[in-house]
């Protein structure tokens, strides 16, 4: 039905029905814009979260000069996040401000990025292409967070400066920086191309010629504040029990020295200030002591940590890192019974060399032991069999195509029975044996101090025989001081004699 308005005299100008259906248009034109602009923002969003996602993780080091060579500085590995195409000027940027704020006693710039084997971030290496971390790990066959690249100050990698920034003083990062330390970080080596030329190529990443055992240990003992005291209550009957009353007090310290008191067999208290010797005689019996604690297992000199629930309640593990620790660096002794696959797996050192005769476990020991003497294919597959629960259980049952995979078995077992399988506690005894910053400077410095912790045979001389007696000798002058003289050089003649068989 259509309704003509011109019946009842009313007259709508054409401009305004125009006007109108302009209107109208308008509004759904502004309709469709905005519905176009919500999806692309919900698009963007989307696009923003899948680039939130693209974010990887690789590893950043610091290269120094240390005599005449580029070395990688021991204990500055950082976790980086970035994104994956992301090329070197950017990753350099963010590598420097991540290393800045960790470390405040950075040189100022300006950096240079470098791979593993000291050459400059250009190309990816063997071509090329310009580098950018997803070429670069396309490359490299690795997951990203395998990869590990470091700065350097560039007039040391350009040789603009002659002096050394060598690491010959120990280098102590803090407890939060160990903790990025744990990354893992695999150096890889590279043939240098094109533009990615070394400028050094470190030979020997091993411990500097400048540092000894004697500097470390006083680096480490500086922080010690002698005019304050922790006062230990030690009995000789039971000095166990003294240390970890000591160790436990909430008042306890190891940034303070120590005060040790001990009371004779009759229980009279003994009066004297301690000098430095009450303390050490504490720490001696303490090292004593803990090689017997059943927190640790396998023969004397090689003792490995072992699981015990009670143990762990009592939170023994950390307890015994801490005494060690504490002993150390106090001017005490060390344990001097570790393990070496211990206490390279502490100090960070892949090598694991353990035998079956470490394992005190008689059907363990048995069992791994005829896997070891079998002769052919065929007894190993036997003997694999035979004892399949066990190995299932550590992970290391496999077929066998040769006689020599019997090693690879072996070794895989020992290393879950010595380290896997114990790793918690191992984790808790690294904690305690981080005070005074002393797990730090073993990981830096492992072949100095890792004699400190493990057993090592050494051959008694004449000399040092002779000056563990000190002889009481009658006044001089007299006929007996005349014949004692003679004797005390029989005596040394013997010394020799002895020395030479």
């Amino acid at each position: 039905m259509l309704l003509d308005v011109r019946q009842f005299g009313i007259e709508i100008p054409l401009t305004r029905v125009a006007n109108f259906g302009y209107l109208a248009g308008d509004r759904s034109t502004e309709l469709k814009n905005s519905k176009s602009k919500e999806k692309q923002s919900f698009n963007c969003g989307k696009g923003r979260l899948k680039q939130e996602k693209r974010r990887v993780q690789i590893n950043i080091g610091m290269m120094s000069l240390q005599g005449v060579d580029l070395k990688p500085r021991r204990g500055k590995t950082l976790p980086l996040f970035t994104d994956p195409e992301v090329a070197a000027p950017a990753i350099l940027e963010r590598a420097v401000q991540k290393m800045k704020a960790f470390n405040k006693d950075m040189d100022e710039g300006p950096y240079v990025l470098l791979y593993p084997d000291c050459s400059e971030v250009v190309n990816v290496p063997g071509s090329e292409k310009p580098f950018t971390l997803a070429e670069y790990k396309k490359d490299l066959g690795k997951a990203y967070a395998r990869i590990t690249l470091l700065i350097c100050l560039e007039k040391h990698f350009r040789g603009g400066d002659d002096t050394s920034d060598s690491d010959s003083d120990i280098v102590i990062t803090s407890r939060s920086t160990a903790e990025f330390n744990q990354a893992d970080t695999v150096v890889f080596e590279f043939e240098p191309r094109n533009k990615s030329t070394p400028k050094h190529k470190p030979e020997n990443e091993g411990e500097e010629m400048n540092v000894t055992l004697p500097a470390i240990i006083a680096n480490l003992s500086q922080p010690i504040d002698h005019g304050r005291v922790s006062r230990f209550n030690i009995s000789r009957a039971n000095v166990w029990d003294g240390a970890v009353r000591g160790f436990k007090r909430t008042s306890y310290s190891e940034n303070c020295d120590m005060l040790v008191k001990c009371t004779d067999d009759a229980g009279v208290f003994e009066e004297e200030i301690d000098s430095g010797g009450p303390r050490r005689e504490l720490l001696s019996l303490l090292m004593k002591n803990l090689k017997d604690r059943p927190i640790f297992d396998g023969p004397d000199g090689r003792r490995f940590l072992v699981y015990n629930a009670n143990a762990v309640r009592e939170d023994e593990y950390y307890l015994a890192g801490k005494m060690i620790a504490v002993s150390v660096v106090h001017g005490g002794p060390g344990p001097h019974f570790l393990s070496e696959d211990l206490v390279h797996y502490l100090a960070g050192q892949p090598s694991f060399k353990a035998t079956v005769d470490l394992i005190t476990d008689e059907e363990v020991g048995k069992a791994l032991q005829e896997i070891e003497n079998a002769a052919s294919v065929d007894a190993l597959r036997e003997m694999t069999m035979r004892h399949s629960t066990m190995l299932q259980t550590a992970g290391c049952l496999r077929h066998v195509a040769s006689v020599e995979g019997k090693k690879g078995i072996v070794s895989d077992y020992l290393q879950w029975y010595i380290i896997v399988r114990n790793s918690s506690v191992i984790d808790r005894f690294k904690e305690g044996l981080s005070a005074l910053q002393f797990l730090n400077a073993l990981q830096q410095h492992p072949t100095l101090l890792a004699p400190v912790l493990c057993h090592s045979e050494k051959r008694l001389t004449a000399l040092e025989l002779e000056r563990l007696f000190k002889p009481d000798l009658s006044p001089p002058g007299s006929n007996r001081r005349l014949r004692e003289s003679h004797t005390l050089g029989y005596w040394a003649d013997y010394l020799l004699d002895c020395e030479g068989l």
